[in-house]
């Protein structure tokens, strides 16, 4: 599960993290470090925390993935295709990314033994610490202090992986469902723009 979580999450996050750096008007270099700290770092620090090597830093495949769709992107010419922020294909490939991620960072918090808060913390930060790396980088506010859902889903699925762990529930039909319920809640909170409120 957390294998085919983590691919799904390094892919998705890698078309968020192109689309990110073209509208910021990054060269080539630039835009291979957003994708590269969209699609990575959220692991590196979730692997860090929990004192394991990262997981990209032991596996060849998920660099070869995210240079081989970053060349197929820039092929079919994705990154001269106006507002693509705005449009179905990166607003659903970013909500599988966060979903993802925030399972995976679940996943290893519990495997680790960690409270609550512990779970919580690392399916937030799996799912939103590379974004956030990405963004003060680039010197814009991370996305996920200003886009109201983001953040949240990142916690509702760490909860829920919580409970599930505690009735030991935890199998790849319940992920699958916290996964989808994840995926569904983000797309339908952007659509029918749900917010925090603010302070």
């Amino acid at each position: 599960m957390f294998e085919v979580a983590e691919y799904i999450g390094i892919i998705a996050f890698a078309i968020s993290g192109f689309f990110v750096g073209v509208r910021a008007k990054l060269d080539f270099l630039g835009v291979l470090i957003s994708v590269f700290l969209t699609a990575f770092g959220g692991g590196i620090i979730r692997d860090i925390i929990v004192d394991r090597t990262p997981y990209t830093f032991t596996h060849s495949m998920p660099g070869i993935i995210v240079i081989s769709l970053m060349v197929l992107l820039i092929l079919f010419k994705f990154h001269k295709r106006e507002s693509i922020e705005n449009r179905a294909f990166f607003i659903i490939s970013d909500s599988i990314g966060l979903v993802s991620f925030s399972v995976t960072g679940a996943i290893i918090a519990l495997e680790s033994g960690v409270n609550l808060t512990g779970v919580l913390a690392l399916a937030f930060m799996t799912a939103v610490g590379g974004g956030i790396t990405r963004d003060i980088i680039i010197n814009e506010v991370p996305f996920v202090f200003k886009t109201g859902f983001y953040g949240t889903v990142a916690l509702l699925v760490g909860m829920l992986m919580y409970l599930l762990d505690e009735f030991f529930w935890v199998n790849i039909y319940t992920t699958t469902t916290v996964f989808l319920i994840g995926v569904l809640i983000r797309v339908i909170a952007y659509y029918r723009k749900w917010s925090i409120p603010l302070v």
